[in-house]
């Protein structure tokens, strides 16, 4: 039997209800309601909506990471970032909660950061520059937008393309 904490239904329903709300707004009643099981039966697996947006986060963003062609890895790094940065639930999370990503920034690497490593050691060769690739992707997809005007995202995304084939030569 499947693991609830893994349950497609639950997890799209958290999902469903950010997306409509917010994490904020989003309670785990709303999220049992749309799922179709217990309140109790989701507090069993996640004390809080926090935990529980945090693996919707993870599911998400992971499925973006693994639908990359990683033979150009250059290219594999911008699709990526343009994938999370279109993603409706980065682009929810990014304009009512942004808060949420500030521990995966400052304090602690995430499950999502984990993943996106996996597939980048390999293809890049070197723990520390997927490390490095990581940290610049991560700038990209995070402070772009600060930086639009008088150039554009594709513009901007161009020279992550730019940067990363300077430095993965």
């Amino acid at each position: 039997m499947t693991s609830i904490r893994h349950n497609d239904e639950v997890l799209d329903a958290a999902r469903d209800c950010v997306l409509a709300y917010g994490v904020r707004r989003t309670t785990l009643t709303d999220v049992a309601r749309r799922a179709g099981v217990s309140r109790m039966t989701l507090y069993r697996r996640w004390p809080d909506v926090r935990t529980l947006v945090a693996d919707v986060m993870t599911r998400e963003w992971v499925r973006v990471v693994e639908g990359l062609d990683t033979s150009d890895p250059v290219r594999a790094v911008v699709s990526g970032v343009r994938g999370l940065r279109g993603h409706p639930l980065w682009r929810k999370i990014v304009e009512a909660d942004p808060e949420l990503l500030v521990p995966y920034l400052l304090d602690r690497r995430g499950a999502t950061h984990e993943a996106v490593l996996e597939v980048l050691e390999p293809v890049i060769g070197d723990a520390r520059r997927a490390r490095a690739v990581l940290l610049v992707a991560q700038s990209f997809l995070l402070s772009a937008p600060t930086m639009l005007d008088p150039v554009t995202l594709d513009e901007l995304d161009d020279e992550l393309a730019a940067l990363l084939e300077a430095y993965l030569g």
